[in-house]
């Protein structure tokens, strides 16, 4: 009897009608705010202290603990919102933009969509952002792993072979480029790092310190640089060279799925990426992929902010 494969259920992330409705005003922005930031009473940024007490004016504390005359806070000390002259529904508005596009929206597209004057303002608030969303709770990753490296960036003229290369006229492969190492657990997180290099010590770093030795099975490609980890972790390699994609449970389609995302929304949406801030464009995309399935996922942005 044929097996019916349930589907997942659609995940409904904040709509543009639905944000409208929840930050009508400056006032409803900082109510949501302090809920993500202080779900349990408002704490010194300071001290960590609860005894505070409300000052004259709005979102402005003053702590008790802190002598001797009491530390004076607002609601944005200690956040990406603090000493900016743009309102909170400002950024609520760009947050939401970044987490609703799937493979990302430009500075540029921001400036003309918010009416920003000045592009390097766009650009300064996306990248504020970007740093917040990185994992700053990270657990290895067990389960089924798959690890793979990518080439990210570089010209055209060094496109690798083949399909989707520049087919018999050659290349350099990562000629011009930026290495990105990448683990995710079959139906569950990534993590992505930008790397130096391409060898067996850089990614079996990479490896040791992002999967746990607990998992059921490890899947790689044929790269030469993860034969070293066959002692360490129950690797299964998938050959590529000989057109095989799957064997059994030992396949790297969805780590090379999430590259795909990240490769489509750096070539379609910001065209260029340079080198030193592609960590924190790695960083917005490897949120959004982990969040996928959380329907608060503005939430989860707002409390790393």
């Amino acid at each position: 009897m044929e097996k019916i494969k349930r589907k997942q259920p659609r995940i409904h992330q904040l709509s543009i009608a639905q944000f409208e409705a929840m930050f009508p005003h400056e006032d409803a922005c900082c109510a949501y705010l302090m809920g993500n930031r202080w779900p349990d009473g408002v704490n010194c940024p300071r001290c960590g202290h609860d005894k505070v007490w409300a000052l004259g004016k709005p979102w402005h504390w003053q702590c008790k603990n802190c002598l001797p005359e009491g530390y004076r806070f607002s609601i944005l000390v200690g956040t990406i919102f603090e000493n900016t002259n743009k309102s909170l529904r400002e950024w609520f508005r760009v947050i939401h933009l970044m987490l609703t596009s799937k493979k990302g929206i430009s500075a540029l597209q921001v400036m003309r969509y918010m009416g920003f004057g000045s592009y390097k303002t766009a650009w300064l608030m996306c990248h504020k952002v970007r740093t917040a969303l990185r994992d700053k709770e990270f657990r290895k990753l067990v389960g089924i792993v798959e690890v793979d490296e990518t080439w990210i960036g570089g010209k055209a003229k060094n496109k690798h072979r083949g399909p989707g290369g520049r087919g018999d006229f050659g290349g350099t492969g990562g000629h011009g480029k930026v290495a990105v190492a990448g683990a995710v657990k079959r139906k569950g997180n990534v993590v992505a790092r930008v790397i130096d290099n391409v060898d067996s010590i850089t990614l079996g770093t990479f490896v040791r310190e992002m999967v746990s030795h607990k998992v059921s099975l490890l899947c790689a490609d044929e790269g030469k640089w993860y034969r070293p980890l066959r002692g360490e972790y129950p690797l299964g390699i998938i050959h590529h060279s000989r057109d095989e994609y799957v064997a059994g449970a030992i396949h790297t389609n969805t780590i090379e799925g999430f590259w795909s995302i990240i490769k489509r929304g750096v070539m379609g949406t910001f065209h260029k990426v340079s080198k030193k801030y592609l960590p924190l464009y790695v960083a917005e995309f490897q949120f959004r992929y982990n969040n996928r399935m959380n329907a608060d996922i503005f939430g989860a942005a707002i409390k790393a902010c």
